[in-house]
Formats: C-alpha cells, sequence, structure tokens
C-alpha cells in the first residue's frame, strides 16, 4: 500500500512527499466512510521509509528493514484527513540516526496548516539487534 503520490525534495536529514489519496473512497485506511487523523502517523512513515532508501549507502549489499517502534509528543490539529480538498505535504526530518537507530520529527500539513505533528523512532535491522542479545 503506497499512499504516497511525490517526493517533491530531499537531502540527507529530510524529505518531503504529496499525497492526494486521503480523499480517495478506497483508501485501504478509511473506516466507517471516512479516514481519521491518526492515519497521518501511515503517511509519515511512509516518508521516511523512502528517506532512508534514498539516503541508505550506495554500498549496502540489501536495504535494512526499518520497523517504526514508537510515536511520541503526536499532536493532532483535525479530527479527518479525509474531508480535506488541499493535497497533503508530508514533511520528516531525521534529527539523529546510527546504525540501527533513526529518529524523525514528522508534520502532515495542507496549505499553511498543520494537521498532525510528532516525533517517530524507527528500529533498522531488528532481526540483528535480537541475535547481539
Amino acid at each position: 500500500m503506497c499512499l504516497l503520490d511525490q517526493v517533491q525534495a530531499w537531502d540527507a536529514a529530510n524529505i518531503r512527499c504529496t499525497a492526494i489519496s486521503h480523499r480517495s473512497a478506497d483508501n485501504p485506511l478509511r473506516a466507517n466512510q471516512q479516514l481519521g487523523i491518526a492515519n497521518g502517523i501511515e503517511y509519515a512513515a511512509q516518508a521516511m521509509a523512502v528517506h532512508g532508501a534514498l539516503t541508505a549507502p550506495k554500498n549496502q549489499p540489501k536495504p535494512k528493514v526499518g520497523y517504526l517502534v514508537s510515536v511520541r509528543g503526536v499532536n493532532m490539529h483535525v479530527a479527518r484527513l479525509d474531508d480535506i480538498q488541499a493535497d497533503l505535504f508530508i514533511d520528516a526530518t531525521c534529527i539523529m540516526a546510527n546504525e540501527n537507530n533513526m529518529l524523525y520529527e514528522f508534520k502532515v500539513s495542507a496549505g499553511e496548516k498543520i494537521l498532525l505533528e510528532g516525533r517517530a523512532a524507527v528500529v533498522l535491522d531488528a532481526d540483528a539487534l535480537i541475535a547481539n542479545h
């Protein structure tokens, strides 16, 4: 399930994506004919995953699989995404990264209005972490 439509810009720390799938009646995250704002976290997680793939070392034999392990400081400024007529902007900034962990700040907005914002922790290659303990 790919919710994002386009990567508008990215660099070593940031990514900005756009999405229009929030307006789709067949969006797979819809429940009871609506798309709640908490689903914006999935949009942000997908942007983080794309950012990880774009910034992965070129000599890495295979991409590491990332797992979203926590979200913190989430502020939801609206109740729903499906009634937002404008395209969504999904911004994520990597504020910390090491070999096995990444911490992102994210926001989902429409025009100048921030709809959802927070932080997310991603663990990379969780199987390797388990094997080392």
